[in-house]
């Protein structure tokens, strides 16, 4: 029968799991109440603060509460050129601002945004790495949805309620650096969780992984496997609808072509 492939037994948790003890908590935009939706909410940076396994830094945000006496502070994702005892505003009347917090659709076209909300309300959920950030395309105010450049370069429509922080996602740059050595990886991925170093498939026993075993490094049969098959087969290129490199580009409607 064999062994227990490594991807099954991350799926029991165990010593897999997240090693958060030093994290901050979970890093989102204020509960979309009734300020936000018809006015604004000033609130205060207070402290910008690393977390452990996390690029990008945090702010912590002092809000007064709108129903209590009493303050409210916030996780924010820090926007490049955030700084401590800045003022930010949330809201629909929100000025347009780095760090401010405002409805993407009251954002004009081509401004960068980042930790804009998938759904109106999620609290952020897209271009929350460091130097991440999304490009407001284009509106359709009739509709009620605005197009967004994601930082992967796809265009993806959502709602124009969704909200979004103006600005880049601060610590850009970072993976430009050289790691130079393994001591560097290792600390890295120590804030994170048990996930390094990797061991390639091709490289174990066949006991061991599906593309073990050989007497030359190599898979054997088709890297891809079905979406049914069963726990510890399911390895390699799953449900593949195409393999290999993408070679060639769709021709845009209306684009320059120099050669016609």
């Amino acid at each position: 029968m064999g062994k227990t492939v490594l991807t099954q037994r991350k799926g029991a948790g165990s010593v897999y799991t997240l090693h958060g003890h030093k994290r901050l908590g979970p890093a989102r935009l204020r509960i979309r109440d009734y300020s936000e939706r018809h006015g604004f909410v000033r609130g205060t940076v207070k402290t910008i603060e690393h977390e452990a396994g996390r690029g990008a830094p945090l702010a912590r945000v002092e809000f007064r509460d709108p129903y209590k006496y009493k303050r409210v502070k916030e996780l924010f994702i820090a926007p490049e050129g955030l700084f401590t005892g800045q003022s930010i505003v949330c809201g629909k009347n929100a000025p347009l601002a780095v760090g401010n917090v405002l409805p993407i659709g009251s954002v004009p076209e081509g401004c960068i945004v980042c930790n804009v909300e998938e759904k109106p309300g999620d609290r952020g959920a897209l271009a929350r790495a460091s130097g991440d950030h999304c490009i407001v395309v284009s509106h359709k105010p009739e509709l009620g949805y605005t197009y967004v450049k994601l930082p992967s370069g796809n265009t993806k429509k959502l709602r124009s309620t969704c909200r979004g922080v103006v600005g880049i996602v601060a610590g850009g740059g970072r993976v430009e650096k050289p790691v130079l050595k393994a001591g560097n990886s290792f600390f890295r991925f120590r804030g994170k969780r048990n996930c390094w170093p990797k061991v390639r498939g091709v490289a174990r026993n066949p006991v061991e992984h599906p593309h073990g075993g050989g007497n030359h490094q190599h898979i054997g049969h088709p890297s891809t496997v079905s979406r049914h098959c069963p726990p510890g087969q399911k390895v390699g290129l799953i449900a593949a609808r195409r393999t290999g490199r993408i070679r060639g580009g769709r021709a845009l409607k209306g684009a320059y072509h120099p050669d016609e």
